[in-house]
């Protein structure tokens, strides 16, 4: 309904489904009141739906907004992921790389010991072999249950948030979210589809996918004139959750823009209660 009153001319590429899976917000869906530019946007309007039905940190909303063609039209399959944070030189961390040069190479470029950095990866029995190899290098991890943009925008401020570098598998639409919020403060990220199955493999040639094997880098998953926002549904390390009191709810959300490099932090106070739709 909001992203109707605005004045684009959009379409949903990474939403909730395909357009017979999902009742609004599919892929495909065109938004938008046909009165400005043409472009694409990637929402997930509940990441971490686990960590919210247990009032658990780190559910967010999250939307991404590019010019027409500038977001990987990316398949609903897992994807390999490494991140880092704005202030290093390009090419220090590496997909293809061990987790534990990449951690040595971030680990010099910041001046640090490599048990100084602290990583991030997603607990997963999938992940057996990369956490052990971390914590050979001595770094730190903190395991996460959900939540996979969250993690990786975690790296966009590890001053405050105290992540270095993500690492492991997710799945790509989050992935893509993922990149423009990292473009948009200078980060480092690269991803690769993991198409395992015929049917994976097919998928994703019907959505433009060439090469199965590609190694992404973050412009090529997010590129142009990009924005991001995310807010806090519930409390988490970057974002405050939604407070309920008896005359306001209370938001806290972060807007991010690559063409300037300008992040936002709104802190919104809503009163209106009869116009939002709080069913």
């Amino acid at each position: 309904r909001e992203l109707n009153r605005l004045p684009i001319d959009g379409e949903i590429v990474i939403g909730e489904g395909e357009r017979d899976e999902a009742p609004m917000l599919f892929i495909g869906e065109k938004v938008g009141n046909k009165q400005g530019p043409k472009v694409h946007i990637a929402v997930d309007p509940l990441e971490g739906t686990t960590l919210c039905a247990k009032d658990m940190p780190g559910s967010i909303a999250v939307m991404a907004m590019a010019g027409a063609g500038h977001l990987l039209y990316a398949p609903d399959v897992y994807m390999d992921k490494i991140a880092i944070g704005p202030g290093y030189p390009a090419g220090i961390v590496d997909l293809d790389a061990s987790a534990a040069d990449n951690i040595n190479a971030l680990a010099r470029a910041k001046g640090v010991k490599p048990h100084e950095i602290n990583t991030l990866i997603m607990d997963r029995p999938r992940h057996e072999k990369l956490i052990a190899e971390v914590r050979k290098t001595g770094a730190s991890i903190r395991l996460i249950t959900d939540g996979d943009v969250a993690g990786v925008i975690f790296c966009t401020e590890p001053e405050k948030t105290g992540i270095d570098l993500y690492l492991g598998i997710g799945g790509a639409p989050e992935g893509v979210l993922a990149a423009a919020a990292l473009r948009c403060v200078g980060g480092q990220m690269q991803g690769r589809l993991i198409l395992d199955t015929e049917e994976k493999r097919q998928r994703a040639a019907t959505m433009g996918v060439k090469d199965p094997n590609k190694k992404y880098d973050m412009a090529e998953m997010a590129s142009g004139d990009v924005i991001v926002c995310a807010t806090g549904v519930t409390d988490g390390g970057m974002l405050s959750g939604v407070r309920f009191g008896p005359e306001v709810i209370e938001t806290e959300t972060i807007v991010y823009r690559s063409i300037t490099g300008t992040v936002r932090r709104i802190y919104g106070e809503h009163r209106e209660f009869a116009k939002f739709n709080l069913d």
